[in-house]
């Protein structure tokens, strides 16, 4: 029986999609949830699973066609997709038997290596590193292979001793969260031919210890030229990580304070000599989605930024005067984020042009506020929603957008968390940014950087004074936003925040 193959719902106000990848060909067998293709919209990324289990048939829509909600991406002829699988399965132990060196059976049964729990709302990851090959001895939690996907990367220990008899999920193949990656035979017996027989090097250890590091460490030791020696393992029982190796490239080279050797005469490196001090490493699929976007961005709109500053005096004194009551009756501290929210949605009233969007030839003007705060991870910039904060408390503001910052910070955002913003706030301040043009977060028409508190002498009333001053940025879609909107809401902000008494009056 044919199936139709279909474009799933993409969103709010998503209504098309571009096809981005296939990963089947015509005539592949196919199980069911296995991952078919991937579509690309001006939001999200999104998967497209198979419905049933069976043969892929024709592919209606090619890599790179833009189709609508419900289109007709493929078709295909439902089967037991398995029932080819199995005999192949045996074709290829049976001809690995035939054609390996003789030895005594493995001892123990085959033990499956399935993908470990990814994480909440990660459904699926990709193979980026095997740390053994098939015919390898393997430890028990001995690491086997790294996984990668859009929010963490995730190291496959090993469930048992013995053989790895089977790879199922080569470099680069897309893997869902429960899918088996690979198969390990029973103990290696005695007779095993020395061919095979394990290295007489043993693995490095932790810091001369006993301990096995973990194989990313390994190999990025390898590549640095670090001595395990030279890193504080900081896993389990002292074993090195990828992060303490990161840490230790990072940290100032003991041979800096050696004394001065003689000058030599400079001499060029050639093209191969950079080449062989140069690391390639692919881009992760956060990173590529980033990338992806905040181009789309600079190509569909017109971005313009607008400037200003504001004196965080007032902010500042309510905050020093009110924390420790606001901590303890709330439970969290107060914080400078909750003032730019308030700020921004008084001034989002009076300039509805800045949260509104623009849809083909429509505008669409939201009477609603989902404020996007964009928030640095390991992983790289993510931007979760804080829905309806025009009806929220300065308390609920706080908390949800500490909530929110962990949970981005741990990879566990869920995708529904990072859609639908209607305005978003970007604070480089916190890393000691001055000055800065944030770029449009499509499809919203405004963005608000937020920038270092300085002390400056400003003159009031004919008088120098030092006053910590920050410099804001708004940044907005000039196709929708006039110069006069943009410049009216940014000096509402300023003046909200110079007196937050007129966020109380409605001023």
């Amino acid at each position: 029986m044919s199936v139709e193959i279909r474009v799933p719902t993409l969103g709010e106000s998503v209504t098309e999609a571009t096809v981005a990848t296939w990963f089947k060909k015509p005539g592949e067998t196919v199980a069911v949830d296995e991952m078919l293709c991937e579509l690309e919209t001006d939001k999200v990324t999104v998967e497209v699973p198979s419905p049933a289990a069976g043969t892929l048939g024709e592919i209606v829509a090619a890599e790179g066609e833009t189709v609508g909600v419900d289109a007709l991406l493929a078709t295909l002829s439902e089967g037991d997709s398995g029932s080819d699988a199995a005999p192949k399965a045996k074709e290829s132990a049976k001809s690995d038997d035939e054609t390996a060196a003789p030895r005594e059976e493995a001892k123990g049964e085959a033990v499956d290596v399935m993908v470990p729990t990814l994480g909440e709302s990660v459904t699926e990851a990709t193979v980026s590193s095997w740390f053994k090959k098939v015919g390898d001895t393997v430890a028990q939690d001995e690491m086997l292979c790294e996984l990668e996907t859009d929010k963490v990367s995730v190291e496959v220990p090993a469930p048992a001793a013995g053989v790895l008899s089977e790879i199922l999920a080569e470099e680069g193949t897309t893997v869902e969260a429960s899918a088996k990656l690979a198969v390990i035979g029973g103990a290696v017996a005695a007779s095993a031919p020395a061919s095979e027989a394990p290295a007489e090097t043993a693995t490095p250890k932790s810091g001369g210890g006993d301990v096995e590091n973990a194989p990313s460490a390994e190999k990025m030791m390898a590549e640095k030229g670090i001595d395990p020696k030279d890193v504080t393992g900081t896993g389990r029982d002292g074993r090195i990580m990828k992060e303490d190796v990161m840490k230790a490239v990072s940290a100032p080279s003991p041979s800096a304070s050696a004394p001065a050797q003689p000058a030599q005469a400079p001499r060029a490196p050639s093209p191969a000599e950079d080449a062989d001090r140069e690391e390639r490493v692919k881009m992760t699929r956060l990173r590529q989605t980033i990338a992806r976007r905040l181009k789309e961005a600079q190509n569909t709109a017109a971005i313009l930024t607008t400037y200003n500053e504001v004196d965080m005096g007032a902010v500042m004194d309510i905050r020093n005067e009110y924390k420790d009551a606001f901590e303890k009756k709330h439970g969290v501290r107060l914080g400078f984020m909750s003032f730019f929210t308030k700020a921004c949605v008084h001034a989002l009233q009076e300039v509805p042009e800045v949260n509104a969007e623009i849809d083909g030839t429509d505008i669409v003007y939201k009477n609603y506020v989902h404020m996007g705060v964009a928030a640095g991870t390991p992983q790289g910039l993510v931007v979760p929603v804080i829905r309806d904060v025009h009806e929220k408390s300065f308390a609920e503001i706080e908390k949800e957008i500490g909530e929110k910052g962990r949970r981005a910070r741990d990879g566990k955002l869920s995708m529904a968390e990072m859609q639908g913003g209607t305005f978003t706030l970007s604070n480089g301040g916190v890393y000691g940014s001055l000055m800065s043009s944030p770029i449009l977060n499509p499809p919203q028409s405004g963005i608000l950087g937020m920038h270092k508190i300085q002390d400056r002498v400003m003159v009031y009333n004919g008088e120098m004074v030092i006053r910590p001053m920050m410099y804001l940025a708004l940044s907005y879609d000039h196709r929708i936003v006039d110069g006069k909107g943009a410049v009216t809401f940014l000096v509402r902000v300023k003046e909200a925040l110079e007196d937050p008494r007129r966020l109380l009056m409605d001023l």
